[in-house]
């Protein structure tokens, strides 16, 4: 049984594998498939001696007239196909510079820990940018930043990032939340911080105190494994950041 599962497996992956690599080839097949057919109805009714004007009396003629309505659509399907082909998503590099920026009071358990959360997550997903804002300041700002009109990074202004939807948002519900396509969402202004041409964003919780906020380089690049390991993350920095930071005073 489970081999018999192994081998369906198996030949849906290599037919995947082929209609990726014919790409062209399956989206003009319809387009094929619907000539031939034109071309056959016509070849039948010369070889039959049928007249070439369709008389609705005659049931052969109905028959062509259906196939012919068939291969048509065989054909429009295939023009279509064609005429449609998914946006190709790349890497965009971000446009701003890099900075490295922990608060002067994070003491060194946290900033290891943090500083490896950044390691990780860099390495292995699309970040390219991470702040941490934690108890009304921001622990942490790495990675890429907005360049402010002397070319130096933009810093986070917490106080305000706290006014705003967003971060309220994903306090209130306590859930992460993930900007697929920052482009297309009307609160990217609330992050001025990140660079402008920011493609995607992951907004994670870190208890009821902050938040981590990761700013990919793809679109839609973190994957739903990405997804799920943020957010293990932010509990294992929700849980350092409270047990050592409580002592800890911030000053804003």
């Amino acid at each position: 049984m489970k081999e018999g599962i192994k081998s369906g497996g198996r030949r849906r992956e290599l037919i995947s594998d082929w209609v990726s690599n014919n790409d062209d080839s399956v989206r003009s097949l319809p387009i094929y498939v619907g000539g031939i057919s034109l071309l056959a109805v016509l070849f039948n009714r010369t070889l039959s001696g049928i007249a070439p004007v369709a008389d609705a009396s005659s049931s052969q003629s109905r028959a062509d007239l259906l196939t012919i309505g068939l291969a048509v659509t065989n054909i429009l399907a295939g023009l279509v196909w064609l005429s449609i082909r998914p946006k190709s998503i790349s890497v965009v590099p971000p446009r701003g510079v890099e900075c490295e920026r922990f608060h002067s009071n994070v003491p060194v358990r946290v900033a290891s820990e943090l500083t490896w959360a950044w390691e990780s997550l860099s390495t292995v997903t699309c970040c390219r940018s991470l702040v941490v804002v934690y108890d009304g300041v921001c622990v942490l700002q790495i990675g890429y930043a907005s360049s402010n009109e002397g070319g130096e990074s933009t810093v986070v202004d917490s106080s305000k990032l706290m006014q705003g939807s967003i971060y309220q948002g994903v306090v209130k519900s306590g859930s992460q939340s993930y900007l697929a396509n920052l482009s297309l969402y009307p609160g990217k202004s609330q992050l001025p911080f990140l660079p402008s041409n920011t493609q995607a964003v992951i907004l994670q919780p870190l208890g009821d105190k902050g938040i981590a906020i990761l700013g990919g380089d793809t679109i839609r690049g973190f994957t739903t494994s990405d997804q799920a390991w943020i957010t293990l993350i932010g509990e294992k920095l929700d849980a350092t950041l409270s047990k050592h930071m409580i002592s800890v005073p911030l000053s804003r």
